[in-house]
């Protein structure tokens, strides 16, 4: 591939010894999100949580994006630059349900948050949409804690459809699109958040008039 960059022998040692630990940190994001799913599904009369994605970074995805940002590819600048190398997406049923989850998440006290971006509320200039939390988890090794930063993304599916669909022809055009396509994706990201909220009034509907249609129970004569 053209314009490869790659990191050196040494630093790349490094990196694979610093991934190990970025697996951990994401195993540790992973349970978290996962007890919550089980205690909403079983615990709980309403699941927010479709369904979860994970994904550690490439070293070639690391290098790219530290060249990109114009530092030296070395392991200690990817550790202290970079803070998405291990990332977790939350697909939600409804974009009411991002904050919440984001709250439940943030409640944990052995983490801390770095960062939090609400582009639910202000969303980019692009149409992007999502929430996003920086969130530092510890890492319990034989004689040593570790804390390592974990990149939490929440949205909606349709917010993750427009996403995948922007990132693809963004890629395509080498992050140079036409404006006639750089519009219609706007107008397509307005679109699915006029969608999500006709969605989300359908099930509340629904789950008003199933209220309202339930037999009430008769209190049996003394």
């Amino acid at each position: 591939m053209e314009n490869t960059v790659l990191f050196s022998g040494e630093e790349f040692a490094k990196l694979k010894t610093d991934l190990v630990l970025y697996q951990c940190a994401l195993n540790n994001m992973k349970t978290r999100v996962e007890t919550l799913l089980n205690e909403f599904i079983h615990l709980k009369e309403y699941n927010p949580i479709e369904h979860v994605k994970s994904r550690l970074k490439s070293p070639e995805s690391i290098a790219d994006k530290l060249h990109k940002r114009q530092f030296a590819l070395t392991a200690e600048n990817a550790r202290t630059q970079l803070t998405d190398i291990a990332g977790i997406r939350c697909i939600c049923s409804y974009a009411k349900d991002i904050k919440t989850l984001a709250e439940v998440l943030t409640r944990q006290p052995d983490i801390k948050i770095l960062k939090k971006r609400d582009y639910v509320t202000n969303p980019k200039k692009s149409g992007y949409r999502s929430y996003h939390l920086i969130i530092e988890v510890p890492i319990y090794l034989t004689d040593v804690t570790e804390r390592l930063p974990v990149e939490v993304q929440i949205r909606t599916q349709a917010m993750d459809f427009w996403a995948s669909l922007e990132h693809k022809v963004r890629y395509k055009f080498n992050d140079e699109m036409p404006d006639a396509i750089t519009r219609n994706l706007w107008e397509c990201a307005e679109k699915i958040a006029e969608l999500d909220k006709e969605m989300f009034q359908i099930q509340d509907v629904a789950n008003l008039t199933r209220q309202t249609a339930m037999p009430r129970r008769e209190t049996p004569p003394l």
